[in-house]
């Protein structure tokens, strides 16, 4: 089995930003696997925030033996972008060397159209204003928050989408006594989920506090193993398989998840169609799907998942899987 690891940058419609920074394209680590003249591929998004650069997971790929299977992988690379993207191409080369489809290999359900959120990035009250009221037609907006200045965005927003489900993710920006002045004023807004507030690692004090707004852990949880220190912290795990390490890894993570009472939402990076195919095939029962990605990028794949007014659609096989 041939390797091939390749960066590929695609520009975003306009700069993404969230409390720890911004960006304006979309720098992704494109793996490629040939085995008897069959292709599989798969994508991640190295994130700083996990000490990941485009060079680093590189590296890491570069490393990796060939022919080597998925439960090997997990011993070999940790939980991370890299093993992620090569994850993801053993089971489309899997897939396409079958005539299948990976989710009757990995006997999942049947991908349907799912509705995804559609991601506010963190901007000024009047831009978010503006987007907010551009996107007000969508079921489901998630704002990027964490400043200060949060409950003006907050208000400016649920008046300009009146209608919409707001999720709100504080990237870790919060800070106890932020939460304890923000909540009345969440609770009156409806906001309907609140995602990563305080920093992973200093929140242990979420046992004792009072939820009236379900909290999802994000930057807390990455893999299976993280899910017994969550217990009576969180409501709700995001699952990102650029955090987990694939969608091997992404499928135990969430069937452990619902069997300790979890809701589950299944996130992203900001990436292309492809990184959102596989994960696509674990949000049909999801309790929040946020896989928006592509929906914010000025150029995608060749042949990208198909968004609407039903949702986001099965991955053509053409793409992956």
């Amino acid at each position: 089995m041939k390797i091939d690891v390749s960066q590929d940058s695609f520009p975003l419609k306009s700069a993404f930003r969230i409390s720890r920074g911004s960006k304006t394209t979309a720098d992704v680590v494109t793996v490629k696997l040939t085995r008897n003249g069959v292709q599989g591929w798969g994508e991640c998004v190295p994130y700083a925030r996990y000490g990941e650069t485009v060079e680093s997971v590189i590296e890491q790929l570069q490393s990796v033996p060939p022919n080597i299977t998925r439960m090997e992988l997990i011993e070999t690379l940790p939980a991370g972008a890299a093993r992620n993207a090569l994850d993801c191409a053993i089971w489309d080369l899997k897939a396409k060397e079958t005539n299948s489809r990976v989710w009757q290999l990995a006997k999942l359900p049947k991908p349907k159209p799912v509705q995804t959120a559609f991601t506010l990035s963190l901007d000024t009250v009047e831009n978010m204003t503006r987007v907010a009221a551009q996107n007000a037609h969508r079921p489901i907006l998630k704002l990027k928050v964490g400043t200060p200045d949060d409950l003006d965005r907050l208000v400016a927003v649920r008046n300009a989408a009146p209608d919409a489900k707001l999720v709100i993710d504080a990237n870790e920006g919060w800070t106890i006594d932020d939460y304890h002045m923000l909540t009345d004023h969440l609770v009156d807004l409806n906001i309907a989920l609140i995602e990563q507030p305080f920093p992973a690692g200093q929140d242990a004090f979420l046992s004792n506090l009072d939820r009236p707004i379900p909290i999802c852990a994000d930057e807390s949880v990455h893999t299976s193993s993280d899910l017994p220190a969550l217990n009576e912290k969180y409501d709700c795990v995001n699952i990102k398989l650029d955090k987990s390490g694939g969608l091997t890894a992404a499928i135990d993570l969430k069937a452990k998840a619902h069997a300790m009472g979890f809701d589950i939402m299944v996130g992203c990076m900001v990436g292309t169609s492809l990184a959102m195919a596989p994960a696509l095939l674990l949000a049909s029962d999801a309790t929040l799907v946020d896989l928006d990605g592509p929906l914010l990028l000025a150029k995608d794949r060749d042949t990208p998942i198909s968004y609407d007014a039903r949702g986001m659609h099965p991955v053509p096989a053409e793409l992956w899987g």
